[in-house]
């Protein structure tokens, strides 16, 4: 009974686009933080540059494997709440511990701030809280794996 609810899906487009359009946009921070990909440090200086922000290393390591895992699985539509509530966690957490809040609202568009707002971070936090909500939609391993045991 508990597998069925955290897998069942509405079997429609929006929890698709809800996917497609986190993964997307996830998916090249995490490759940086995890591979080093699209310019970014990869895993060792990325974890050693979190732990020199302050963050223990267990929270640095949560954070790589958040934003490379998560993207990957949400797109692939399989345990898509899971990784939708991760997520959601790991940017309430950026917000309020990772110096986004004391730069009010707006994100730096114009370079004429000294940091980034929490915009950005807010439309995640709303994409996967209706992620959460929504379920993985169609072609998902979701609606697989519901549908099976349903049946």
């Amino acid at each position: 009974m508990m597998k069925q609810r955290f897998f069942n899906t509405h079997n429609d487009y929006t929890g698709l686009i809800i996917r497609l359009t986190i993964g997307i946009v996830m998916f090249p921070h995490g490759a940086r933080a995890m591979l080093g990909w699209f310019g970014g440090f990869g895993f060792t200086q990325t974890l050693e540059g979190l732990q020199q922000m302050g963050h223990p290393w267990l929270v640095g390591l949560l954070v790589i494997l958040i934003e490379f895992f998560a993207p990957i699985f949400i797109i692939m539509g399989f345990a898509s709440r899971f990784w939708a509530i991760a997520m959601g966690g790991l940017f309430t957490g950026i917000i309020l511990l990772g110096g986004h809040l004391e730069h009010g609202f707006f994100m730096n568009w114009f370079g004429d701030k000294e940091g980034e707002g929490f915009e950005y971070h807010l439309l995640m936090i709303g994409l996967c809280l209706a992620l959460f909500i929504q379920g993985s939609g169609k072609y998902s391993l979701d609606n697989l794996i519901s549908k099976k045991l349903t049946a």
